[in-house]
């Protein structure tokens, strides 16, 4: 059986990714949203009726195609977002004592236009991890009043230059 125009499956696509368990919360969405799953036409069919009649059986077949292949399709780019995740991410390798580089990105409290201010903080010497996600850090001078924990995505090791070749 071909499948119809997409167009005329839309309702029926967002009812099958409203009852499917997805894999991050174990949970349909409308079992979080709502509270209770919504019973579907295909739920309410009995198999071993004689009496069905042929139209509503094409479109309980028709129904349980369009939710099997909405779920392969959500799984298969799950599947495919993670390892793309997978693939560019990297746990960063940060130790105490360590000198990093912290962005200034989130910093309204430095003096002077925001197109010369320097795109990362001077080197600052970690103080205490948290995690994988978050280094605490030394502030001092005009950055002595913000926060001194920063998530790893705003920093990055100080590799100092050689001052023979970079007077």
């Amino acid at each position: 059986m071909a499948l119809p125009i997409i167009c005329t499956l839309v309702p029926a696509l967002e009812l099958a990714y409203k009852t499917s368990i997805h894999a991050s919360t174990g949970k349909t969405p409308a079992m979080l949203e709502k509270g209770w799953n919504p019973q579907l036409p295909a739920d309410t069919l009995k198999k071993d009726l004689a009496d069905i009649h042929p139209a509503t059986s094409s479109f309980k077949l028709l129904l349980y195609e369009v939710r099997h292949h909405e779920e392969q399709s959500m799984k298969d780019s799950f599947e495919y977002a993670k390892q793309k995740w997978d693939k560019i991410h990297k746990n960063p390798k940060f130790k105490l004592g360590d000198l990093i580089l912290v962005s200034t990105l989130s910093f309204n409290n430095i003096k002077g236009p925001k197109k010369l201010k320097y795109s990362f903080a001077r080197p600052f010497i970690i103080k205490t991890l948290h995690g994988t996600n978050a280094v605490q850090v030394e502030l001092s001078g005009e950055l002595e009043n913000k926060h001194p924990a920063f998530p790893v995505c705003l920093v990055k090791h100080y590799t100092s230059s050689d001052k023979k070749l970079f007077p």
